[in-house]
């Protein structure tokens, strides 16, 4: 298992992209880590890469985050990864796989028409938060594969461009930083092999991220979250097809 490759590359520089604010692609980045080293040690070697990719994206927009829909939703995602932990070796992939990607396609329906609508789902935000979620944090521990629901939860509280991926660069450093433990401990997917990997795909976040900042500038509020529907449905078909 060569620590360098270009689907590696590729999906590194692709982390960097999503953490800067291009949402939606973490599937594709995924698939790609997964073609280079195998579906379950690629989670060990992306990790480190997704936390890299967090420390840029907190410190560039660390005065962005909603601290309150972040304190609502870190303790069921927080829990959706525990219970990931615990059935992640035991679920058939294909099954889990057809079942997320069938959630979110229904979901990013349900958006649309939820953005043709006046409706305010700000009062729902609690049940919201703990359906997507425990959602969230069970895709994240199986196949760091969370980015759809975190997408959905942020766009139906119409928060802004900056304010979505201010809250969300949040919310995955910590939840990230959660998970260390388990892929140290139970699943052993993080040890010196992977690590080894994942130092030397490092750089390519950078350049990832500062591409990504460029791309973001050139968004207004409305076209960032046409943009993020768009992106989260295509990466729910990859996550289908992979």
């Amino acid at each position: 298992m060569g620590a360098l490759s270009i689907p590696g590359i590729l999906a590194t520089f692709l982390i960097g992209f999503s953490k800067a604010g291009i949402k939606g692609i973490g599937a594709i980045a995924v698939t790609l880590l997964a073609i280079a080293y195998g579906a379950k040690e690629s989670t060990g070697i992306m990790l480190p890469l997704l936390i890299t990719g967090d420390i840029a994206a907190v410190i560039y927009y660390k005065k962005k985050c909603n601290w309150s829909l972040l304190v609502k939703l870190i303790p069921y995602v927080a829990t959706g990864v525990i219970l990931g932990a615990w059935i992640g070796s035991d679920l058939p992939e294909y099954t889990f796989k057809f079942v997320m990607a069938a959630i979110i396609i229904i979901s990013v329906a349900l958006m649309l028409a939820y953005e043709k609508s006046s409706m305010n789902l700000s009062s729902q935000s609690t049940v919201l938060g703990m359906i997507l979620g425990l959602l969230a944090g069970i895709t994240t521990m199986i196949g760091n594969l969370a980015g759809a629901f975190s997408n959905l939860y942020f766009l139906s509280m119409r928060l802004s461009k900056e304010t979505f991926i201010g809250t969300a660069a949040w919310l995955f450093f910590l939840i990230n930083l959660f998970k260390v433990p388990f892929h140290i401990f139970y699943w052993d997917t993080i040890n010196r092999s992977s690590s080894l990997i994942s130092v030397c795909l490092i750089p390519f976040i950078a350049i990832g991220f500062a591409a990504g900042i460029k791309v973001v500038s050139y968004f207004t509020d409305a076209t960032y979250r046409y943009f993020i529907i768009l992106m989260t449905f295509i990466g729910a078909i990859a996550m289908l097809i992979s």
